[in-house]
């Protein structure tokens, strides 16, 4: 294994850290007064996702991210991070809300990929990302995506295409697992640090190819070492953003043509 694959799997296995903070560590500390919503409306609820009004920086905001569990009991209970499509179906219908009341939105992503089982293909899985897809593109509210541990696949996209893009330094974000792109390129899932490497799936990559604006620090061993520092830093671009995008005038018909039009512009540029 070259250093390259070793750097790249080292960043793997740090963004699955057991200790790494999960969505519900990043709200506690972003909000005094975070209200989790619950259900779909159609089927049921998804554990596995989180989401709800609150006050960030004095202003009103609607957060939703996916949540893993600290232990095997309540990473059954959360589906270890994967959402079924109800889970999707309750973000778009919190999105939705935010739109409705003029609230940006801020998603946290963190996620191995939605949940590949039969049942999630047949109350609709591809629908249920595909409409989170749709609606984050023409959302009438700015939007700020932040990487916080795995970024896996469809499962990642459905709450990541936002306005502003942001991730922590160990975090990864790619098209399918290391040890998934390594069966089918090599049969062997044992060169998921290779393929890792391959992929290009860390921070630093994705921003030199313009998917993530902004990589964001994290203290030295990992986000696990100093969970409150990293969570600051954490807020703290996630206010410079909003305050970024604010200038938009997102509120009159003028402001939000140019905010959706840059937005267009931004997924366009990706490939370039």
């Amino acid at each position: 294994m070259s250093a390259t694959d070793t750097v790249a799997w080292a960043r793997v296995q740090l963004a699955r850290h057991p200790d790494r903070p999960h969505t519900l560590d990043f709200i506690k500390l972003m909000t005094p007064d975070f209200v989790e919503l619950h259900g779909d409306r159609r089927f049921g609820d998804d554990a596995a996702i989180v989401g709800g009004p609150a006050t960030f920086n004095d202003r009103p905001v609607m957060i939703i991210g996916q949540q893993k569990g600290r232990d095997t009991r309540e990473n059954i209970a959360r589906n270890f991070g994967s959402p079924h499509p109800e889970g999707y179906r309750k973000a778009l219908r919190l999105m939705q809300q935010a739109a409705r009341f003029q609230m940006p939105l801020i998603t946290l992503i963190d996620t191995g990929g939605a949940s590949p089982d039969l049942q999630s293909e047949e109350r609709g899985m591809g629908g249920a990302i595909a409409e989170c897809i749709l609606a984050m593109v023409e959302l009438p509210i700015p939007s700020i995506a932040v990487i916080i541990g795995e970024g896996g696949s469809g499962g990642a996209l459905a709450l990541g295409v936002a306005d502003r893009v942001l991730m922590l330094e160990n975090a990864i974000y790619s098209v399918a697992s290391p040890e998934a792109a390594a069966s089918i390129l090599w049969n062997d899932a044992k060169q998921a640090p290779i393929a890792a490497a391959q992929m290009k799936i860390s921070a630093p990559d994705l921003q030199r190819f313009g998917i993530v604006d902004e990589l964001l620090p994290e203290p030295e061993g990992g986000a696990h070492t100093n969970v409150e520092a990293t969570i600051n830093t954490v807020c703290e671009a996630i206010a410079r953003n909003l305050t970024t995008l604010d200038a938009y005038a997102w509120h009159s018909e003028d402001g939000l043509r140019r905010l959706r039009a840059d937005r267009y512009q931004k997924y366009r540029r990706i490939g370039a």
